[in-house]
């Protein structure tokens, strides 16, 4: 019997490693966003939350006010909700509206109308995964997921059966309509957030969260 617990652990694991590698969908170069035939495979150490972008050298600092574009919702077919219903993917909608203008905000003023100083912000929500109920929690702990979520706690990686988001990130010069950035992103809590894995969209949310004040960091 102690034999095959000591051989059924390392199985356990390896399987519980392979089904994470398989589980989840990796961000696409949107066909459906204005910026997709711009957008380039980014192979710096950001890849993992930032598959595809297009970064031109910009001067961000002549820039002090924005304009925040309705966060839309994406309905191309490689778009990645999976069985996701309509009223979740409008609930992470709407908060990613709001979450993106509260991080924007100290650095920038929320306006309606361009000026010479002017950005326009567009969102799209693309994709996302939702955590299921009570296996989500439990795999933080248990003998197969919690050590796999504990390496990827370490290296940022995304935790076993974890939510996720998706989103394209589009900035112009509001009076130019230059295109002046964009990325597709790909946002998760970290492995080992718990409180994240409590309830269905949180997971997505920290997320958004997440890339809400990566992107404020970027503008600065």
């Amino acid at each position: 019997m102690k034999r095959v617990r000591q051989i059924s652990g390392p199985i356990v694991f390896g399987i519980t490693i392979l089904l994470a590698g398989c589980s989840g969908n990796q961000p696409v170069r949107y066909s459906g966003i204005d910026s997709a035939a711009k957008l380039r495979v980014n192979t710096d150490e950001s890849a993992d939350n930032i598959p595809y972008r297009y970064s031109p050298q910009v001067d961000w600092r002549k820039y002090h006010r924005i304009i925040i574009d309705p966060v839309n919702i994406y309905q191309g077919k490689d778009g990645q909700f999976d069985d996701m219903v309509q009223s979740d993917r409008q609930q992470l909608a709407s908060y990613m509206q709001e979450q993106f203008t509260k991080a924007l905000s100290p650095t920038f003023k929320t306006v309606t109308e361009p000026s010479a100083d002017t950005l326009r912000l567009k969102l799209t929500l693309t994709g996302a995964d939702t955590t299921p109920p009570v296996v989500g929690t439990f795999t933080k702990f248990d003998l197969a997921g919690g050590p796999y979520n504990i390496v990827q706690s370490i290296r940022g990686g995304k935790g076993l059966l974890s939510g996720s988001v998706d989103y394209a990130v589009e900035i112009y010069d509001a009076n130019s309509h230059e295109l002046l950035k964009a990325y597709v992103a790909h946002e998760y809590p970290n492995a080992m957030n718990v409180s994240a894995s409590i309830g269905s969209l949180s997971a997505a949310k920290v997320g958004i969260d997440k890339g809400a004040q990566a992107l404020a960091q970027m503008l600065q």
